[in-house]
């Protein structure tokens, strides 16, 4: 499995920053000290909030953006309305950066959150060192106690915790724990294939005090509007942004009401 792959190297590349750059180094810079921007406010926008992810690249389709700029990308989506930003940290299958958190944090005065695959402690506090204000959870990847136990850090830490799910398993494991923001990807793991009947499908699974975002297949008009008018807060968006040849329309057209 795919998934399997992905999180056998981000193990082996945890264990290799963990030497290069250890806990107490992570707690000595400036951004660990700083306080968190409240990431669970921004996605509460009415009629639904744009969480705008900044993707170079994905396993399926390769390289989405060829002129990448992460910082100019940014300032686009904060320019035009975006309430959060989503920043793909992953290197082996997303071309993406750590770093980019840092520098994005300095210039931009959204919320941050970390898309990644984590799975320890460490990247927990690692997240909050580059200037994360959010972590990215995916149920798939973790037994329920380390979800659990990630939640609570994230949480000590002051950060919120997007968590992820793709079935009526998963959610039932996420429902079981604090977790307030829930994610419905609607791409299948298997085949790469995407469909919003995801997002329907579990939506009425999800108590009301829980904010549901909707992840993944979501380029229309239409499909945001039927999906707030079925509840979801927040819809992430990437590839449909970064391949945009008109940023400020495309946003207009998702979430201009």
């Amino acid at each position: 499995m795919f998934l399997e792959k992905i999180l056998e190297t981000k193990r082996e590349e945890v264990a290799v920053s963990q030497r290069e750059e250890t806990l107490s180094m992570l707690k000595e810079k400036k951004l660990f000290s700083l306080p968190t921007r409240n990431f669970k406010k921004a996605l509460e926008h009415k009629p639904i909030s744009l969480l705008a992810e900044i993707k170079r690249a994905s396993p399926s389709k390769g390289v989405l953006c060829k002129n990448f700029d992460p910082l100019l990308i940014a300032e686009g989506y904060q320019t035009n309305g975006a309430s959060a930003l989503s920043v793909l940290t992953d290197k082996p299958f997303f071309q993406g950066d750590l770093n980019y958190l840092q520098v994005i944090k300095d210039k931009i005065a959204l919320p941050l959150l970390r898309k990644d695959f984590i799975l320890t402690e460490y990247q927990v506090y690692q997240s909050k060192a580059y200037g994360a204000d959010a972590i990215l959870l995916i149920a798939a990847a973790l037994e329920s106690a380390e979800l659990k136990h990630l939640l609570a850090l994230a949480k000590e830490l002051g950060m919120e915790c997007l968590v992820e799910v793709h079935n009526a398993e998963e959610l039932q494991t996420v429902l079981s724990t604090s977790a307030g923001i829930i994610g419905i990807n609607n791409r299948n793991l298997h085949t790469f294939a995407t469909d919003l009947q995801t997002t329907f499908t579990l939506l009425g699974q999800i108590p009301s005090n829980k904010i549901v975002v909707s992840e993944s297949g979501i380029n229309t008009r239409k499909q945001v509007k039927q999906l707030a008018e079925q509840g979801v807060k927040a819809i992430l968006v990437g590839e449909a942004l970064v391949t945009s040849d008109n940023l400020a329309g495309k946003i207009q057209e998702l979430i201009g009401w």
